[in-house]
This record gives C-alpha cells, structure tokens and sequence, in this order.
C-alpha cells in the first residue's frame, strides 16, 4: 500500500521502483482505496437494493390485495349499505362500519406478521450489522408503514360506500 494525494501515473512510479530493487516481484491489481472499498461492499449493497425492491413489492401487493378485498366486500354489501342510509344512518357511520372491517383485518395480518417475523429474525441474524434482530424501533416503523397502507386500502372502498345512492340500491335487486 501507498499513500499519496495524486494517484496520476502513481502504478508506472512504483513499478520503476519495484523494478529497480528486485524484477522478480510483480506489481498486479492497483487500485485506488476507494476501488476497493467500492468493490468490498458491491454485494452488500446490491442484497439490500434486492431485499428494498421485495419489500417495496409486497408492500404494493399487500395494498393492492387489501383494497381488492374491501372493494369486493363493498360490492356485495352495497344493498345493506344503502337500506342503512335510507333508514337515516349518516355516511360518517358507514364509513367507520366499513374502515373497522378493514382495519381489523389489517390488525389480524399484523400481529400474525409481528409474531412470524420475531421467529423469522433469527434465520437473518447474520445478515443484519448494528441492529439488534428485535429492534423495537424497526418493528414498529414497519407496523407504522403496514397500518398506514391499511388505512389507505380500506378508506377508498369505504368512501365508496358512503355514496351509494339507497334508491338505486334498493331497485337493484
């Protein structure tokens, strides 16, 4: 190893010198510390880039499955929604009947989640620097971000709901 500010012709200087003292030693592989740092860390790198875009696309699943889930529900209970607005219930309340639903599904999927998760941490003890395997602060950001996508799949099946026109409920069966 060398060090040195300008690193500009630095492999030629030191295979001259190299040379001059025994021409029997080779001088292979010269690299700039940076090089090799980059190198070191290249497959490190490229498993968490990995592991971010799984995780980015089972977050997307989950929503989308979610909201496929409380759309479907919706759809089979427009009828009650709508006998239940013409009785007087405000859309506020439906809204709420259905965001419980959904809500409690999504309470459901993450304790179970949390639960096989804590189970799951010690097959990827080795994979994790500086983060204890039951990092409070990391289960509950992901519980933080799963809940919050929750809320988002239900609000927009439940929003639906809430505009059912009653008549046009009741007429349709």
């Amino acid at each position: 190893m060398i060090r040195t500010r300008n690193t500009t012709g630095m492999a030629d200087s030191v295979r001259k010198v190299m040379a001059g003292r025994d021409p029997e030693i080779a001088l292979y592989d010269v690299k700039t510390m940076e090089e090799y740092l980059t190198t070191s860390v290249a497959s490190p790198r490229f498993q968490t880039l990995l592991l971010a875009l799984f995780a980015g696309l089972g977050l997307a699943l989950t929503v989308v499955g979610l909201y496929g889930v409380m759309a479907y529900g919706v759809a089979q209970r427009t009828r009650e929604f709508g006998i239940r607005l013409a009785l007087g219930a405000r859309p506020g309340e439906v809204l709420g009947l259905v965001m419980r639903g959904g809500l409690a599904l999504v309470a459901i999927g993450l304790a179970a989640g949390l639960v096989a998760a804590m189970f799951a941490t010690r097959l990827l003890a080795g994979a994790l620097y500086g983060v204890n395997r039951l990092d409070p602060a990391t289960f509950g950001g992901v519980a933080a971000v799963l809940l919050a996508a929750g809320i988002l799949a239900s609000y927009l099946p439940a929003r639906r709901a809430t505009r059912v026109d009653p008549i046009g409920a009741l007429r349709s069966e």
